[in-house]
């Protein structure tokens, strides 16, 4: 009698993927260890804080164990307006995950909210990991 293992992906999954999707930016920022992941129903949000610094530059990279599903992270101020210049998504990647990313340079020091959304999956639950990455105050 043969026995099928079913092999479900993690949040420890997740959390490698959002460092893989992170790599074209290694060598200009510096990545913490630091991270937050969970997982999420269609459709579902979820809000984690951060405290950025005035003229650093972020990036957040958000990664899904989920080939094809459609993610994001946007980031807003402690007003609840948006705050990144640039976002991107790469659903449905050739490689073994999504992705998602978002940039800030903060005009004021505080508080930051990253909302990560998992808008389409083929999953009842997709897990999500989120990793940031900084550089010291830009130069003007």
């Amino acid at each position: 009698m043969a026995t099928v293992a079913v092999v479900k992906a993690t949040v420890d999954d997740a959390l490698s993927f959002a460092y893989e999707a992170a790599l074209p930016y290694h060598k200009q920022y510096a990545f913490r260890k630091d991270a937050w992941g969970g997982d999420l129903g269609v459709n579902d949000r979820q809000a984690v804080t951060a405290q950025l610094f005035k003229g650093n530059q972020y990036w957040f990279i958000l990664g899904s164990d989920v080939k094809t599903a459609v993610v994001s992270v946007h980031l807003y101020d402690e007003e609840g307006k948006l705050a990144e210049t640039e976002s991107w998504q790469k659903p449905n990647d050739k490689k073994h995950f999504s992705a998602a990313g978002a940039y800030i340079i903060p005009k004021n020091t505080g508080t930051y909210f990253a909302i990560v959304q998992i808008h389409q999956s083929p999953e009842e639950r997709t897990h999500w990991a989120l990793v940031y990455g900084y550089k010291d105050k830009v130069k003007k």
